[in-house]
């Protein structure tokens, strides 16, 4: 990559909410030509929504004004430094506001650019009208929403870029966006460059979740040295669509294929068929490979033409939530702790029908400390110390702060052992939903405005009918010896695998540590053993997909997160556990293999 161009992105946050650590340290390493951050989660959208329901200027990122642009401005501007940032949330305007008085009390003028179009909130009514569905539920829309926002691509932020701008804010826009963005406008991509953008795109998504791609949430988490000073990831990227993904010097975590090949299968579906708004990407035949310290080649990506619709990402306020807990401690502490929460539902039950109030709309109870999460797969029937939390919702806020008031009494009241940690009563919160539907791109106008001046339209190419994937040749047979023994393993034993979430579907990424593995788990690790492993959460069914450039398997399993996002009562709402979980899966394996692990 050195005899030719090379554009160097630095992904400095993952969530809202990322460490304040990322900007600084990718800024003063020298080592980028942009900083891009990656704020819009589904959750985040949600809690955006609400900040804007109570104080109108809100619904952005504040992080990105407050923590990131507050340490980095000066030192970006001197260096030629250009963001991209997706922090302008449903309010990119309010935001882009914010930034021009942060700059102006440094006394500091750079040009920023506004992304707009991507809200489609006002458009909601004349589309249920038309019979406009939730994309996987097939429900009407709802008569009214908190928010709702088209997922726009990359090519509004080429078009603020090749206009001068600095700083590039938009609203809601796919992750990986902020980080094609800048490669279309350096590199000079048309829409027709299907595998580049697909190579650019999958750039994006390595480094869109900070130091997930740098030894965050890594399998072998025992290898990975200095977490308190983890680096956050740098794609250099070339003109091809390949990449190389390394971090700034002499700071903590580790860049391995293995940790960028997890990343890779973070919260993607059909591998051949992972779609965004520029390019239909087709990940199954990528490469990942070392190609120095602390740095790793990819590529291999490749793309075909996106389809005519956006996806939109809507929340609405489905009444109110609120959750409690306490500990408790001692012998037989589940039975005493699900005795306990049982209690209290049936009390407040009876307290809302003397108050004339409707049951709860859903009430769920969790056990944590004795691996409720693992339902029938759990080894701790014996512990000591479980916390219990019951989980209600309902659409009327003062029934959610009659339970309220019933948390604290089981504390003297019922089982021995019962505590809690210091903090007042729970309080109601609002219960913010989301749902998503597709929507025809040539009825979402896109414009980029530079230092508030004229909006100027951006034309979107409009996509066509979406090509399936090309099937390619499954794992050759596992050929074990005939008459050799078998003997179970952890599957960790054989595999990395990482997990994530897409509304009410979980996937799990699975990476054989040898090639010559990949055969095996293909056999053993099929879309039954998988489903019936997870029974006990997932309520559809399980799909399977073979990754041979990277040896690799993505399982998405259908309706597993009880809603998913803010909508799941659950304490892991988003699968992170899930990985973690079927790695502990028995597998069978020839003694011999087993005897050299």
């Amino acid at each position: 990559m050195a005899n030719r161009k090379t554009v160097r992105i630095g992904g400095a946050s993952g969530f809202w909410g990322d460490s304040r650590v990322g900007p600084a340290q990718l800024v003063q390493s020298g080592a980028i030509d942009y900083l891009v951050f990656d704020y819009l989660a589904e959750t985040t959208m949600a809690v955006l929504a609400g900040a804007r329901a109570k104080k109108p200027e809100l619904g952005w990122a504040t992080d990105f004004v407050d923590t990131a642009l507050q340490q980095v401005l000066p030192e970006a501007m001197r260096r030629g430094i250009k963001v991209v940032a997706n922090a302008g949330g449903i309010n990119p305007q309010g935001c882009a506001q914010a930034v021009k008085a942060l700059a102006a009390s440094m006394g500091l003028s750079p040009r920023i650019a506004v992304v707009e179009g991507d809200d489609v909130a006002a458009r909601m009514p004349s589309l249920r009208q038309q019979g406009a569905t939730d994309m996987f539920t097939g429900e009407a829309l709802p008569a009214r929403v908190l928010s709702a926002n088209a997922y726009l691509g990359a090519f509004p932020i080429a078009k603020a870029l090749a206009a001068g701008a600095d700083i590039v804010i938009t609203g809601r826009v796919v992750d990986s966006a902020v980080t094609l963005g800048p490669l279309i406008h350096e590199f000079g991509w048309g829409a027709d460059d299907h595998d580049h953008l697909a190579g650019g795109s999958l750039a994006g998504h390595i480094i869109e979740c900070g130091c997930q791609a740098t030894g965050g949430l890594f399998t072998d988490w025992a290898e990975v040295p200095d977490w308190a000073h983890i680096g956050y990831p740098i794609a250099e990227c070339a003109d091809d669509g390949s990449f190389e993904i390394t971090k700034p010097p002499a700071t903590g975590g580790l860049v391995r294929a293995a940790c960028v090949a997890e990343q890779l299968l973070y919260e993607i579906g059909d591998p051949g068929a992972y779609l965004l708004p520029d390019v239909a990407c087709d990940f199954r035949q990528v490469r990942i490979e070392p190609s120095g310290p602390e740095r790793v080649r990819v590529s291999g990506a490749q793309g075909r033409a996106p389809g005519p619709r956006y996806k939109v990402s809507a929340t609405q306020l489905a009444g109110y939530r609120c959750a409690g807990s306490m500990v408790l401690v001692g012998r037989e502490a589940a039975a005493k702790a699900r005795r306990t929460a049982e209690a209290i539902l049936e009390r407040t039950r009876e307290l809302l029908a003397q108050a004339g109030l409707a049951d709860f709309s859903s009430a769920q109870v969790e056990l944590l400390g004795c691996e409720g999460l693992y339902g029938p797969h759990s080894r701790a029937a014996q512990a000591r110390e479980v916390m219990v939390r019951i989980v209600v919702d309902h659409p009327d806020k003062r029934a959610l702060e009659l339970f309220a008031r019933e948390i604290a009494p089981a504390g003297t009241s019922w089982s021995p052992g019962t505590t809690m940690p210091a903090g007042g009563r729970p309080s109601p919160s609002p219960l913010v939903k989301p749902f998503a539907f597709l929507l025809d791109k040539a009825g979402v106008p896109v414009r980029v405005s530079v230092d508030g001046g004229q909006a100027m339209v951006v034309d979107i190419a409009p996509g066509g009918e979406l090509q399936p994937p090309e099937p390619l040749p499954l794992p050759p047979s596992w050929a074990a010896a005939p008459d050799e023994p078998e003997v179970e393993v952890p599957l960790v034993r054989l595999a990395w695998a990482r997990s994530g979430d897409k509304g009410d579907m979980a996937n799990i990424g699975v990476i054989a540590r040898r090639p010559e593995w990949a055969p095996l788990l293909w056999d053993r690790l099929t879309p039954e053993v998988v489903g019936a492993y997870f029974a006990h959460l997932a309520q559809g069914p399980v799909e399977r997909f073979h990754l041979p450039g990277i040896h690799a398997i993505n399982f998405v399993l259908h309706r597993a997160l009880a809603g998913g996002g803010p909508a799941s009562p659950r304490f892991d709402p988003l699968g992170k556990g899930f990985a973690q979980m079927l790695l502990d899966l028995p597998v069978k394996v020839p003694r011999s293999l087993a005897q050299a692990l």
